[in-house]
């Protein structure tokens, strides 16, 4: 098992800050960027009408603070577990030090109540990111414990015709209180994951408005927190999107009409013309939803902006002597698979649903923190080669690195692109091609946050 002690993560984590610290002795102050965020027990009024819902959330804000810094900056986060149930915070899409990747058992020991914990790393990469509670994510971010990390370049800063949308899906009870009795429910776990009742743009449910000047080109930065729905968002007359990033990572530029993001995917686009802008859907059901209302803000001081566009951060590598990885992906509903290993044992997939909420498998065995899909040396090229031999779509994520990907997720057409989190549609096979340059445990699992704690992940070592 690679389940990590407190003892064996206190040296761990104190080799990492020891080189660390070597490296950065002489930091002046002034790149350290401090935020301190508090998990807690919150209510929060979706729109003004409707009635305080009970969530968990940090800084009694929803979505949570937004945390910005530069690139090259460090981040450090104290956080405090003010929760009834321990919790950690992970960094998604941060090739971070793996101490620091607050994954449960795995990277660090959780943060228990009452408990306090300084996340400090560097930012190496600017980009959309975002952060979220990654014990039991399932029920902690389904009850709102995450927010947005946005890093941009030494000379850039945010600015009005800079915009988040961070979209989420809830399931409200009938008195817009979480749905609680809905959690674990076998159903959810076994088919797409938990669907919600409800879609919020930052925080609101009622229909937003989004101030932006005449004239000028405009960025939208979408993020997908939603434990398992798929979005798929549209302008008015399909009005293209200019997508110029994907999961903060730089890509060729294209347009898209309809742009879709799974759980924990991000995506910034580039409006070029936003003198017609008016609504953006979201269109995931078929159905036109009216998700914001773009109004016109004048400005007598206002300046006309130009973003400049970057190119990838590294090219697609060469694949020979690349380490194969095959990863079969089996389980779930009308799937084809009758029996898996769990905790050594072979047991029916019906035994182990009923008394083990267990219902998808990597390689026949049921994923975790102590299942080792592979040891790779630090420096090689690895090509993580998956048959999602399911009948559901899977959001992929790797932590800790970004992968290429022949991607299938933009029409009919197939672009070769860097994700930190791919889609893979049912049936699908397709290679994710790293390079293996960040040592430590690094996670791969499913980001539909029910397929992911029903047995979908394992470890990659790197060493």
């Amino acid at each position: 098992m690679i389940m990590i002690n407190r003892r064996k993560f206190l040296q761990s984590v104190s080799a990492c800050i020891s080189f660390f610290v070597l490296r950065n002795s002489e930091v002046n102050a002034s790149l350290i960027t401090r935020y301190e965020l508090i998990a807690s027990k919150s209510l929060h009024k979706f729109a003004y009408n409707l009635p305080a819902s009970n969530l968990w959330l940090y800084n009694n804000v929803c979505p949570g603070p937004i945390l910005t810094a530069r690139k090259g900056e460090i981040l450090e986060v104290l956080f405090t577990n003010n929760l009834e149930q321990p919790s950690t915070i992970h960094w998604h899409g941060i090739r971070n030090i793996n101490g620091m990747d607050g994954v449960p058992e795995l990277t660090q020991p959780a943060i228990e109540p009452g408990d306090s914990f300084t996340y400090r790393f560097p930012v190496n990469d600017s980009g959309t990111f975002w952060y979220h509670a990654h014990f039991k994510a399932w029920e902690q971010v389904a009850r709102g414990l995450y927010g947005a990390l946005i890093v941009t370049e030494q000379e850039d800063e945010l600015n009005e015709q800079d915009i988040l949308i961070i979209a989420d899906d809830w399931k409200f009870t009938d008195d817009y209180q979480i749905d609680v009795d809905s959690f674990g429910n076998l159903h959810d776990w076994s088919h797409g994951g938990r669907f919600g009742t409800g879609l919020t743009i930052n925080g609101e449910s009622e229909l937003i408005k989004i101030p932006i000047p005449t004239n000028g080109q405009l960025r939208l930065r979408f993020i997908n927190t939603a434990n398992a729905r798929i979005l798929q968002f549209q302008l008015q007359e399909k009005q293209p999107f200019h997508v110029i990033s994907l999961d903060g990572a730089p890509c060729d530029p294209f347009d898209q009409d309809i742009i879709t993001l799974s759980p924990g995917q991000r995506m910034d686009v580039i409006i070029n013309d936003i003198s017609d802008l008016c609504t953006l859907y979201e269109v995931s059901t078929g159905k036109f939803f009216e998700a914001a209302k773009i109004v016109p803000k004048i400005s007598f001081k206002q300046k006309i902006f130009k973003f400049t566009y970057s190119t990838p951060r590294y090219p697609m590598p060469s694949l020979d002597n690349a380490k194969v990885i095959d990863i079969h992906m089996q389980g779930g509903a009308m799937g084809n698979l009758a029996s898996a290993v769990f905790e050594g044992n072979e047991r029916s997939l019906r035994d182990l649903a009923m008394n083990e909420s267990k219902l998808w498998a990597f390689n026949g065995k049921i994923g975790g923190y102590d299942h080792t899909l592979a040891e790779v040396s630090l420096g090689e090229t690895v090509i993580l080669r998956i048959w999602n031999d399911t009948s559901w779509e899977h959001s992929m994520h790797l932590h800790g690195h970004h992968f290429w990907v022949q991607s299938r997720e933009f029409n009919e057409s197939q672009k070769v692109v860097l994700r930190d989190t791919y889609l893979m549609k049912a049936g699908e096979k397709n290679d994710l091609v790293f390079i293996a340059d960040n040592p430590g445990l690094w996670l791969f699992h499913c980001h539909m946050l029910e397929h992911h704690a029903a047995g979908m992940g394992g470890v990659i070592s790197i060493s």
